[in-house]
């Protein structure tokens, strides 16, 4: 489509030439003529002066590039609506329910819904509107799905949770008589699991993406609109609060409470309570700050230890001396 019709599709506003020809979407570095690239991350501005594409989304603020400028409030957004607007989403190969997938009798699954092969969907199960479901993923019994729902291949929701009793030495399984709930607008990655409750429900709230690996340990609740990225592991009966992003491979220990936009950075550790409007990162997972001059002597380690010695090996040579030394 043209530049300009472009612009107005996505809310920008349009320096250059309107009547360029854009066909699709391209990274800064590898945009040719013909495509549309983005800048939100600073650390790439440089590249606004070589790159090769026709037109690139910018913050408001930006003055100029070698390219027409779409300039927007918010760029990265402003580029998924024109990925949009240019891709298009995924085209798929049927509708419905495909023949080779398994949907037991009991189970309902809205209209626009749609079921790829190899998908098990168990008994009394409710699937809404305008769901995804791509091949291999497994519903188990009574799991509630609302509308909107993506999600990916091999992932599975409704598995028994980890839970046993031990007795003189012997783990005993405790049936797990819960369920899961998804709500509308919430994505699930590829091979994620999320556990079926004990007693009550797994909650998902609304508008929630979780990313491939990860896992939710049974009662968990995860509030509206979490950025859950992969291999993130959450024990069972966690209440995590609306807006909560946690990154790569953090793990939560059970029964812990997550408070509302939260972030936790990669790989960390979180064993306690977490308060509002936080961020954490280390392992243990500490508040940002305390975390960045814990890990500034941790860096130094070395060569504190080696100070140290030096400073044992002054005392101990005034002590020889007969000098009092200085604490």
């Amino acid at each position: 489509m043209r530049l300009d019709e472009l612009a107005k599709q996505i809310g920008a506003e349009i320096v250059g030439d309107g009547s360029i020809e854009v066909t699709s979407a391209a990274t800064l570095e590898d945009a040719q003529p013909g495509q549309v690239a983005f800048l939100s991350n600073p650390k790439y501005q440089k590249q606004l002066e070589t790159t090769r594409a026709s037109a690139v989304i910018v913050a408001s603020g930006v003055k100029e590039a070698s390219a027409a400028l779409l300039k927007a409030a918010d760029p990265y957004y402003t580029y998924c609506l024109a990925v949009v607007a240019l891709h298009g989403f995924r085209k798929h190969p049927h509708s419905g329910i495909h023949p080779s997938a398994h949907v037991d009798p009991t189970a309902t699954i809205g209209e626009g819904s749609i079921v790829y092969p190899g998908v098990f969907v168990g008994p009394r199960c409710r699937i809404g509107r305008g769901c995804i479901l791509y091949p291999n993923a497994v519903i188990y019994d009574d799991t509630l799905i609302g509308d909107r729902v993506i999600i990916h291949a091999g992932a599975v929701l409704g598995v028994d949770g980890y839970g046993f009793a031990t007795h003189k030495g012997v783990h005993h399984k405790i049936p797990q008589v819960g369920n899961v709930v998804i709500e509308d607008d919430v994505e699930i990655g590829a091979n994620a699991t999320i556990a079926r409750a004990a007693l009550g429900s797994t909650l998902i709230a609304k508008g929630t993406k979780i990313d491939s690996l990860v896992m939710i340990g049974h009662g968990t609740k995860v509030g509206a609109h979490g950025l859950l990225v992969a291999q993130v592991g959450i024990a069972g009966s966690v209440t995590v609060g609306h807006h909560a992003t946690m990154g790569g491979q953090v793990g939560v220990a059970g029964h812990l409470k997550i408070g509302d936009n939260v972030t936790i950075a990669a790989k960390a550790g979180v064993m306690a309570d977490i308060e509002d409007q936080t961020v954490m990162l280390g392992i243990p997972a500490m508040p940002a700050a305390r975390a960045r001059r814990v890990y500034s002597v941790f860096m130094q380690l070395p060569e504190l230890m080696e100070r140290i010695k030096q400073l044992e090996q002054q005392i101990e040579e005034l002590a020889d001396s007969g000098d009092t030394p200085i604490v």
